[in-house]
């Protein structure tokens, strides 16, 4: 089967949601858990709309919010390691890992696709 990068984004939301689903219950961890869920939900979505921007300019920029949307919630993957919010760095590791990943992929893809428009 083809690489689908879509289809990773979306894995990787259902595992932000996993580890949210892994955090405490206190006032911190409510706050967190809503702030790493909103930013690690939105790159899939804000992908798949660039899949139908309206123009090229439109494209980048659905690229830079998903960009953008990763690099937020790797800050809050890492304030949830600092604070130690979860006792399983099985769960985290992995997904700070992906994170780094699917960055390197986006930024990738955004400086593509301004090169292709100077062409």
């Amino acid at each position: 089967r083809p690489y689908d990068l879509q289809d990773r984004l979306v894995h990787y939301a259902t595992r932000v949601i996993a580890l949210s689903e892994a955090l405490p219950e206190t006032a911190a961890g409510k706050h967190v858990c809503s702030q790493v869920l909103r930013s690690g939900t939105s790159p899939g979505p804000n992908h798949s709309e660039a899949q139908s921007a309206e123009s090229h300019a439109d494209f980048v920029h659905k690229l830079k919010i998903s960009l953008k949307k990763l690099r937020e919630t790797e800050t809050w993957l890492k304030i949830i390691a600092k604070a130690q919010m979860i006792e399983s760095a099985a769960l985290l590791e992995p997904l700070l890992k992906e994170t780094d990943e699917l960055i390197a992929i986006l930024f990738t893809s955004i400086e593509t696709a301004k090169k292709n428009k100077q062409k």
